[in-house]
């Protein structure tokens, strides 16, 4: 397989066939995020340097569209590759081919906007394998992806009938742990942006799903470690330094 591909192939969205403009969000995704994200003038998250991979330069009002790729953090198989996020325009006629009516000078934002979330969805991930036995064989990796922005989870549904705002999104990511697979489940939901700021913010709800017994057990021990953590603070109240602070002479 090419190194030169996000997590997901969505080769049927590329008039060539190519698979080189695979990438963690689908055109109909990319759509929603375009109305949440175009436009913001929000200061744009860290990106990592950009891979040398690249695209032929777009033409007419789409050539100012950067053809450069960033190389995520996400492994993708045995051999130390990684997930390659796609440009500005590969996002850009990606989304025109579907007929989403992207506009240019939003790429700018929604690009870094977008490889900022899946980089965060991935160390949410890698918060949940840590401590799983990964490490035995150099990590997790991500070897599938599906978006599946129509369909609530069971958590989100359940959130939207006690009155929050659905997800925008949901992303079911299939991890391999030394020949062990786990499906973990991603909702995308936009935060409130800072006070004074028109700031677009976002949060994640990470989590395997409950379609194995892998499953079944990290989130089990994750609620029991939060729930007898939460007795303890309630009765002894917060936990205190071992180093007694300094009296003043």
């Amino acid at each position: 397989m090419s190194a030169d591909k996000c997590p997901v192939d969505h080769s049927s969205l590329s008039a060539s066939g190519s698979k080189a403009e695979s990438c963690p969000v689908d055109p109909p995704t990319r759509s929603t995020w375009s109305s949440i994200f175009g436009g913001s003038s929000s200061s744009q998250p860290q990106t990592h340097a950009p891979s040398q991979a690249a695209t032929p330069a777009p033409t007419g009002p789409t050539s100012s569209l950067s053809t450069a790729r960033e190389t995520s953090t996400i492994p993708r198989n045995e051999s130390g590759e990684r997930w390659v996020y796609p440009s500005e325009a590969q996002f850009f006629a990606a989304m025109a081919r579907k007929n989403h009516n992207p506009q240019a000078p939003d790429m700018r934002v929604i690009v870094p906007i977008h490889n900022a979330v899946n980089e965060r969805a991935w160390g949410e991930i890698l918060g949940w394998e840590e401590g799983k036995g990964g490490e035995k064989c150099g990590g997790a990796k991500l070897i599938s992806f599906k978006g599946r922005p129509q369909d609530l989870t069971p958590r989100a549904r359940f959130k939207a009938l006690m009155g929050y705002t659905p997800p925008f999104d949901r992303h079911d990511w299939v991890i391999d742990r030394c020949g062990t697979r786990i499906r973990y489940v991603i909702d995308f939901y936009t935060g409130r942006p800072a006070p004074g700021t028109s700031n677009v913010s976002f949060f994640l709800d990470v989590r395997p799903a409950l379609d194995n017994w892998e499953g079944v057990k990290m989130r089990t021990a994750r609620f029991l470690d939060r729930w007898t953590g939460s007795i303890t603070q309630s009765l002894f109240g917060p936990s205190q330094s071992s180093t007694p602070p300094k009296q003043s002479s």
